[in-house]
């Protein structure tokens, strides 16, 4: 090895470690020989499964081969079998005919032989059956011989139906009629056991609660025994269908009963027909007191759960008795509830306690463990919204009819002036007899909703009993005001009727006010009381359900206040009425004579009026309200003012003249006026006087200079906003000295004086 120059000139020497290492892949042979031996391991041992699987599968075809070969040499040896035989069936063909025809008499000799030992033991077999039967009759709850005769009875009707077909399909009629006589006391045994069977499955419910398994699990398995033999006898009529000549070729399969006996049917129709009888008397019950339904069904529950706890483990699993009662009662349940639904004859009790009941049922089933789902359909059809619609109007409609029928009962009475039907309540004060009335029936339709206890019935009663009243109220005014335009031209005849309609108009306005005059309560008068619209709300504000306060507030108390309102403006309305059949009749020609030259100054026409309203007021105020006084008063001044200041335009010959003491007499007749209206004197001061002040504001018109009339005007005009320019022109027209410049002058006045609207006033009616 060539030494090596170092960096300073000098040799450098190799390490002698540097030279002897081992290089690394020498140090991976060893592992290398591991993996190749376990590769070769591997390889070595699938090659050995290989082989195995091999040298079986070799082995089992040999096998398989061998066990070929042997079977090949039995059907050789079976082939030959049946050559032989069928050598011998050559010889002896010829003789099968024999053998079949004494294989047929042989069958039908043994089959007449059991035929005649049926028919002769029949009589005793019967015997012991009805005996077995007539022994459970007499202990119907235990009958301990159910099954040994169900048993006997059931060969006895099979030998017969076999008997009948065999001599039907021999075609004999004669041998038929004596078979059937021969048979006749069967049919006595059979309605006997029919009879036992029937007590249990009519009383199967209470079998049950009485712990009478036994009975019970005798008549399942007599039920069961049938069920299978029908099963059999449609499996056969189905393949006699189908495959009748196949049929006919096999005769012993038709050896049993002939016909379908039904008593799966029989049983279930005695459930259908147990749960009808309990309906019934669940109908007359119901009819009687509607709102104890759930009481009256509380039967229907207590036979399912009976079903449930009790009998499920009596019948067969396949049955699903529990299932079997759930669908036949609640199948009964819905005819019954749907038959009242759809009858024409329904009352809204009976609707209102079916519709509650739905939720009753579907909560006491669930506890059955029975879904709402499970019970298929609708134990009502849905029909719930419908029926709530209806029994909303049912109520409404006979609220609408009974109003209607009051109406016109009111109205003939009325248009009659009949006295009969006004009285005086316990205040002396003049009552119609039909308006308590109307009031009692409002309250029992509203109570008949509040049973619904739901707030869309009361809600939707409210709205209808809310519009019956305002039309009432407006049927009475058009009424009113219809029979007082006849006395604006009053004949005698019609005359004669005026103090009958006055009291009517007297006690209609007393009527009003009853209804929203809430006399505050006082020990000293028991009569006080609150007004009918009060209690009204108070009564439907205590229902179970009563309406909700969005109601109230949306529309309630809106319409509540409305009526009010509207009872107080009809009161008004029969006092306006009452005071303008005064002027129409009693003052009709007096008023004419006012302000005409030669009989107003003469006559004391203001004394006479104010002398009748005196006579008026004193034979009315104790037969009218009393707050109907002040307003009765104040229709009087209202009327009078405007009937007074009318006539200086409409009267004719009506002439003022400047030397003429008109002024002087204006103010005797307001002196003569408030000489009556002083004496009730809180609606004298608060509204009366400042009324009367337009008469003085007419005075200046009249007596005024011309060049201060338009100021005048434009006073009377701030005062009394409504103030028609027309009249003001007719007054004018009355001065003697007028001329178209002071009208003129007026108008221009009014043309630039400028009021605000606001209430009507007593001029917006003197035109």
């Amino acid at each position: 090895m060539a030494a090596l120059a170092a960096p300073d000139g000098g040799i450098t020497i190799p390490r002698i470690d540097e030279i002897l290492r081992t290089p690394d892949d020498l140090e991976k042979i060893t592992s290398l020989k591991a993996e190749i031996g376990r590769q070769k391991a591997d390889v070595d041992s699938r090659l050995r499964e290989g082989l195995k699987e091999h040298l079986e599968a070799t082995q089992q075809g040999m096998s398989t081969l061998a066990e070929g070969q042997k079977l090949v040499g039995q059907i050789k040896e079976e082939m030959k079998t049946i050559h032989d035989l069928c050598e011998q069936a050559q010889s002896i063909r010829t003789n099968f005919p024999q053998i079949d025809y004494l294989a047929r008499v042989h069958r039908n000799f043994e089959a007449t032989r059991a035929m005649q030992a049926g028919l002769q033991s029949f009589e005793r077999d019967c015997a012991i059956v009805q005996s077995l039967l007539e022994q459970d009759a007499q202990e119907p709850e235990v009958q301990t011989n159910l099954l040994e005769a169900h048993m006997r009875l059931t060969r006895l009707r099979d030998f017969r139906d076999e008997a009948l077909d065999q001599i039907r399909k021999a075609r004999d009629d004669s041998l038929e009629g004596t078979l059937l006589d021969w048979f006749e006391r069967l049919d006595g045994i059979i309605d006997l056991f029919d009879h036992n069977i029937g007590f249990i499955c009519m009383r199967l419910i209470d079998f049950v609660q009485n712990d009478m398994n036994g009975t019970v699990v005798r008549l399942a398995i007599v039920i069961a025994a049938e069920e299978k033999n029908d099963d059999r006898v449609r499996a056969l009529q189905d393949a006699q269908k189908d495959h009748q000549d196949l049929v006919s070729k096999f005769t012993s399969f038709t050896i049993g009963p002939k016909s379908i006996r039904g008593y799966k049917q029989k049983f279930l129709q005695a459930i259908e027909a147990v749960v009808q009888n309990k309906l019934s008397i669940t109908n007359e019950d119901f009819k009687e007191d509607p709102s104890r339904l759930d009481k009256h069904t509380k039967w229907y529950f207590n036979d399912l759960f009976v079903c449930q706890q009790g009998m499920q483990s009596l019948f067969p699993k396949k049955w699903k008795i529990f299932k079997t009662y759930t669908d036949i009662y609640h199948k009964a349940i819905r005819q019954f509830l749907l038959a009242y639904l759809d009858s024409p004859e329904l009352r809204p009790p009976e609707m209102l306690a079916i519709v509650n009941y739905v939720e009753t049922y579907y909560e006491k089933m669930k506890k059955l463990g029975i879904s709402r789902d499970d019970l298929k359909p609708h134990v009502l059809d849905g029909r719930e919204g419908e029926l709530i619609r209806d029994y909303r109007n049912l109520i409404t409609k006979a609220l609408n009819e009974w109003i209607d029928r009051m109406y016109v009962t009111d109205r003939a009475n009325f248009i009659q002036r009949s006295t009969d039907v006004i009285e005086q309540d316990l205040s002396g004060h003049f009552r119609t007899k039909t308006m308590g009335d109307m009031w009692r029936m409002l309250g029992e339709q509203i109570m008949f909703a509040g049973d619904s206890e739901r707030e869309d019935v009361v809600e939707g009663v409210l709205v209808s009993i809310f519009a019956v009243l305002k039309s009432r109220q407006r049927q009475w005014e058009s009424l009113i005001d219809d029979e007082c335009a006849r006395y604006k031209n009053p004949t005698p005849e019609v005359t004669e009727t005026l103090q009958p309609l006055q009291d009517w108009l007297l006690a209609i306005a007393n009527d009003q006010i009853a209804c929203v005059d809430d006399a505050p309560a006082d020990v000293d008068d028991p009569t006080a009381q609150a007004g009918f619209l009060s209690r009204f709300k108070n009564s439907f504000a205590k229902l179970p359900a009563p309406p909700s306060a969005k109601f109230m507030a949306s529309s309630g108390n809106v319409e509540l206040d409305q009526i009010r309102d509207g009872y107080v403006d009809l009161a008004t309305h029969c006092i306006n009425r009452f005071v303008s059949l005064i002027f129409t009749v009693d003052f009709r020609t007096i008023l004419s004579d006012l302000f005409v030259p030669g009989k107003w100054y003469e006559q004391q026409t203001m004394s006479r009026i104010v002398t009748t309203f005196d006579d008026y007021v004193g034979d009315y105020k104790d037969v009218l309200h009393p707050s109907l006084l002040d307003i009765l008063i104040e229709e009087m001044s209202d009327a009078l003012l405007v009937h007074y200041l009318t006539a200086i335009r409409t009267n004719r010959g009506v002439k003022f003249r400047r030397g003429d003491p008109f002024a002087a007499k204006f103010r005797e007749d307001v002196v003569a006026a408030f000489g009556f209206f002083e004496k009730y004197p809180e609606a004298f001061n608060e509204t009366i006087k400042p009324k009367w002040k337009a008469v003085n504001f007419t005075v200046q018109l009249l007596e005024a200079e011309k060049a201060l009339v338009p100021g005048v005007y434009e006073q009377f005009k701030t005062e009394f906003w409504d103030l028609h320019l027309s009249w003001v022109e007719g007054v004018l027209k009355t001065r003697d000295e007028w001329d178209r410049s002071l009208i003129s002058a007026v108008k221009k006045a009014a043309a630039t004086t400028y009021t605000g609207r606001g209430m009507e006033t007593v001029m917006g009616k003197v035109k």
